[in-house]
């Protein structure tokens, strides 16, 4: 089972490309979303199941691989998901949310960091990100609104 959890925590190959897992696993997350186009309702049933799925494996993943691996990439995909979440389909936003999503990812600002330490295990790991996709949708809802 604990061969499965790291699996999908994972995303497979890609947690343990060489250079830069959580880029790759938020652009397996970009190119979902460009080739497949699933509308905001089919987004939202996909990320729910992926998000549950990735607090489970990342928590038992966590064990084998220490705390909150870069090997561990499920948590970019569910960001990235929450990053356009209810933002037009085209490619420059989706681009713009790849690209502030990853620059939130890396950056944490507040309290992106606090939480990522204060909620432990799988929770923590995926919290996080979510809320680097929330800061980055919240970006992009502004400037729709602005422009």
């Amino acid at each position: 089972m604990q061969t499965l959890f790291k699996y999908v925590a994972t995303l497979g190959f890609i947690g343990y490309l060489p250079y830069a897992p959580g880029t790759f696993g938020s652009a397996f997350g970009f190119l979902f979303v460009v080739l497949i186009k699933p509308d905001d309702l089919n987004l939202l049933i996909i990320f729910l199941p992926l998000f549950l799925l990735g607090i489970i494996t990342s928590h038992n993943t966590e064990k084998l691989l220490g705390k909150d691996s870069g090997h561990i990439v499920i948590d970019e995909l569910c960001g990235y998901l929450i990053s356009v979440l209810l933002v037009p389909k085209t490619f420059g936003s989706l681009l713009s949310a790849f690209i502030l999503f990853r620059a939130f990812d890396i950056f944490k600002p507040p309290p992106i960091r606090k939480i990522e330490k204060v909620v432990p295990g799988g929770a923590g790991i995926m919290l996080d990100d979510v809320m680097a996709g929330g800061y980055a949708n919240v970006c992009l809802q502004v400037w729709m609104y602005l422009t």
